[in-house]
């Protein structure tokens, strides 16, 4: 045994088993360190904008004096939208200021103040307060020109003239998309049966080669209508932002598609240690497997052996332990799969399990029973038995049902809790675990006028004559009743051919009527009566002598009368009895 073993420390499953349980070790450290991480306070305020012309121009992240930082960016905002939408205000370089006063500074325009700034926003800015002013100050001033240009005549005019340029680019790209895809296409016509082959396995064709191809031409529709709904998606925002009018919807459509993205890309990225934990998982599990079919496969061919664990017990046991360890990953893998603690997920889960549990009764009685009839040896594959009143050969037996093929070539399927609750009477087993002949017997009821030493040598070489019965050990005969008009005799007879059974007693019959009429033993009912005088014997004409003549009736001299003798002869019942 050791030596299997070593051999399996060699192999590459040991060490992917290895590396496996080492990464999950590692997932599982990561996790705790990252959870003790991530439980430490960290300040994730991100401030409040200043939006103007639906553009975030900076953000307020601290209060000054009595305002808070939203109201700060709320004022802020309200001041540069007052004076942008005045056109009676001229927006020059020369309006704009910025002031010094010690403690905070001040950005002025028209000698209004629009924004001051402090020492702590600077602080929050990781910037001084003249750099940050500096900045602000910048800002400010381009966003306040660019939205006075903005509404110019003529900036209509390279509005449109932009939008035909992106509508031509869009073209274009529409254009190469129906030169690309179709070249790809044609391409995977000609790799149909040369670089495109049918998958297989043996004998058996998964996907043609033709079928193939269809898929793949399928994906790749699939991905030039993805694509070309997202050019177009981001067409119209593009077009929409050329227009200062228009500017908010191409703003919205575009929060939309980077929320989305944000939202799958954040998801995705979350979700990978799970996805890592799940992979190990999935790993551990197939490996397991393949361990454990290693070790039962050489324990089936004999390789390996285990006192008190026999070779039959070998696929039974893999398949239990396989769909054990295949559940137990189940359980550990349904925490980390996404919408694992939703409302939704742990409703279909409760009803998928009610309906289990409702109807799962039977199935779990007639795979208990499997387990049962497996481990305690009762029959196997080909074995002659008798379950009920079925008797025939064992076909398939399985965790729900056993199926066995009579003697009549009928298949009959009975459910292995029906077997638990019956006689099971197997023909087979004796020979095969302890190379021991089934015995066959069959009784016959003769009358007490026949020696019984003369039953005995005419039944015993009928039982020499028939086909399948083993010369030794020897028939023997039993005598099993004493009965009031006749004596039972059961002859007993060897074989190994349990799966000839009806053959053997249809041969052993046959048999016992030549040996009986061979040795001048009439084959009578057991109360069978008939008048003896005048009356042919009940032989077959092949077993009488060549000159017999029925008797004829006999005459009482004394009372002249016809008298009948009546003789009670009794003879084979003919009845068999199977074990």
């Amino acid at each position: 045994m050791k030596s299997y073993f070593l051999n399996f420390y060699k192999t590459k499953i040991y060490q992917r088993l290895i590396l496996g349980i080492l990464s999950l070790l590692l997932v599982l450290f990561q996790s705790n360190f990252l959870s003790s991480y991530s439980s430490e306070d960290v300040d994730n305020n991100q401030g409040f904008p200043v939006v103007f012309n639906y553009i975030t121009l900076f953000n307020i992240y601290q209060a000054n004096g009595s305002l808070s930082a939203q109201e700060r960016a709320t004022i802020i905002t309200r001041r540069l939208k007052t004076i942008a939408n005045d056109s009676n205000i001229e927006i020059t370089d020369d309006k704009f200021d910025i002031d010094d006063r010690g403690n905070v500074i001040v950005i002025l325009f028209k000698n209004k103040t629009l924004i001051t700034i402090t020492a702590d926003d600077a602080i929050a800015e990781t910037t001084s307060r003249q750099d940050l002013a500096e900045q602000y100050f910048n800002t400010i001033k381009k966003a306040l020109k660019s939205y006075r240009r903005e509404r110019r005549p003529f900036y209509w005019v390279i509005g449109v003239i932009f939008t035909v340029i992106s509508l031509l680019i869009l073209l274009l790209i529409l254009k190469i998309f129906d030169f690309i895809f179709p070249y790809m296409n044609s391409h995977l016509e000609r790799w149909q049966g040369t670089l495109i082959t049918s998958i297989r396995i043996k004998n058996v064709e998964l996907l043609s080669a033709e079928k193939l191809t269809q898929i793949f031409k399928t994906l790749i529709n699939t991905v030039r209508i993805i694509i070309t709904f997202f050019i177009l998606y981001i067409f119209v925002p593009i077009i929409l932002g050329f227009f200062p009018q228009t500017r908010k919807i191409a703003n919205i459509l575009f929060d939309y598609l980077i929320k989305a993205i944000t939202t799958v890309f954040s998801g995705l990225v979350g979700y990978l240690p799970n996805i890592f934990v799940v992979g190990v998982i999935i790993y551990l599990t197939y490996y397991i497997l393949r361990f454990l079919k290693f070790i039962f496969n050489e324990i089936e061919t004999g390789n390996l052996h285990f006192s008190g664990f026999y070779s039959e017990w070998a696929k039974p046991t893999y398949q239990l332990l396989s769909w054990l360890t295949i559940m137990l990953a189940a359980v550990f893998t349904f925490p980390y799969l996404p919408g694992f603690d939703s409302p939704a997920f742990k409703g279909v889960s409760a009803f998928a399990a009610l309906l289990f549990t409702l109807g799962s009764t039977g199935v779990v009685s007639n795979t208990v029973s499997g387990l049962v009839l497996i481990y305690t040896r009762a029959f196997k594959i080909s074995d002659r038995v008798k379950i009920g009143d079925a008797v025939g050969d064992v076909l398939e037996k399985n965790l729900l049902v056993t199926r066995i093929r009579t003697t009549k070539n009928v298949v009959i399927t009975i459910p292995n809790s029906v077997i638990i609750n019956s006689n099971v009477v197997n023909y087979s087993s004796l020979k095969r675990d302890l190379q021991r002949p089934l015995i066959l017997h069959t009784t016959i009821t003769l009358g007490y006028d026949i020696p019984w030493r003369k039953v005995h040598e005419v039944l015993i070489a009928a039982a020499h004559s028939t086909n399948y019965v083993l010369k030794t050990p020897l028939p023997f005969v039993l005598q099993t009743g004493l009965n009031d008009f006749y004596v039972s005799y059961e002859i007993n007879a060897y074989t190994n051919e349990s799966t000839k059974m009806a053959e053997i007693y249809s041969h052993l019959h046959q048999n016992i009527q030549d040996k009986c009429n061979e040795a001048d033993i009439e084959i009578l009912s057991p109360h069978y009566s008939a008048i003896r005088d005048g009356n042919h014997n009940t032989m077959p004409e092949d077993y009488l002598p060549e000159n017999y003549t029925a008797p004829g009736f006999r005459l009482d001299p004394v009372t002249n009368l016809l008298n009948q003798n009546n003789h009670n002869h009794n003879s084979v019942n003919g009845s068999v009895e199977s074990q």
